[in-house]
């Protein structure tokens, strides 16, 4: 694997399929939450709007099918024993929770990341939703995983030297952190936290939904190399930019995918892998 970290610019079922097996080490995705609306909902007293994507709108099955497919996909690139990070909502935890399960996969924790200034509640009907979770899995089945990244004595550095538990508060990304308007853009002080206590100096990490690049932010001074998958071209084009005022664009080679050379639902193929 070459040095210098890569973002593609394509589907990322076509982008994974076309890279050889346990290439990773580890993983952190922050996919559709299939929570949007054809019409978003807005507040009087906010200029909150709720999510209304093309991108985040599935139908249930199209949905599990998608998930199915792309999960599938990282645990074979990740190499056996690897961590993943995946995000959610209660719109879509369960659901890729599930997935990971018929997988095999060996579920370490489920992170609770509490957002302390969270939006209102629009709609008045329900409790305010004030967290997100990250399911943490092990990429072995549940009998053989073993010996997977975690620095323990990291990890407790962000509790004033005690055991590090899974409810984290950290507030939601800040304004001046924002970029191109992604409506779901992770904090960065978030994502380092992932990369520092499941992941070594050296390690490559895929990011399948990278979106305005917050893995890359946080995980290039950090000394690791990340692959970044992004379909939307305005978020690469942002991507860039934000490299450039972080003073990381040398660490970080834009790319495109190669045109697809078969429908989405052909086998993986073996051959002609994306260079890295």
């Amino acid at each position: 694997m070459r040095k210098t970290s890569t973002s593609v610019t394509g589907d990322c079922l076509e982008v994974l399929r076309d890279l050889p097996a346990g290439i990773f080490d580890a993983c952190i995705a922050d996919p559709p939450y299939n929570m949007s609306k054809k019409r978003g909902l807005a507040w009087a007293f906010s200029r909150h709007v709720t999510m209304q994507e093309t991108w985040d709108r599935f139908s249930n099955e199209e949905y599990f099918a998608f998930s199915f497919q792309w999960l599938s996909e990282v645990c074979r690139v990740v190499k056996p024993n690897g961590n993943l990070f995946v995000f959610g909502t209660f719109h879509n935890i369960y659901t890729l929770g599930f997935i990971l399960q018929q997988l095999d996969r060996k579920v370490l924790n489920s992170i609770i990341w509490v957002k302390p200034n969270a939006q209102p509640n629009i709609t008045c009907r329900m409790l305010t939703e004030s967290s997100e979770q990250m399911v943490w899995a092990c990429n072995n089945t549940r009998k053989d995983a073993r010996h997977w990244t975690f620095h323990y004595a990291e990890a407790k550095q962000f509790n004033d030297g005690k055991q590090l538990r899974n409810v984290w508060s950290l507030p939601l990304t800040r304004r001046s952190e924002r970029v191109a308007g992604h409506p779901s853009q992770k904090p960065v002080a978030l994502l380092e936290r992932v990369v520092k206590i499941a992941t070594d100096p050296g390690d490559w990490i895929l990011d399948p939904f990278a979106g305005v690049g917050s893995t890359a932010a946080a995980a290039l001074p950090l000394d690791r190399h990340v692959f970044l998958v992004e379909k939307q071209a305005r978020y690469v084009r942002a991507q860039a930019e934000r490299m450039k005022s972080l003073s990381l664009g040398g660490k970080l080679r834009f790319k495109a995918a190669a045109a697809p050379k078969r429908k989405a639902s052909a086998k993986p193929l073996s051959s002609h892998p994306i260079s890295l």
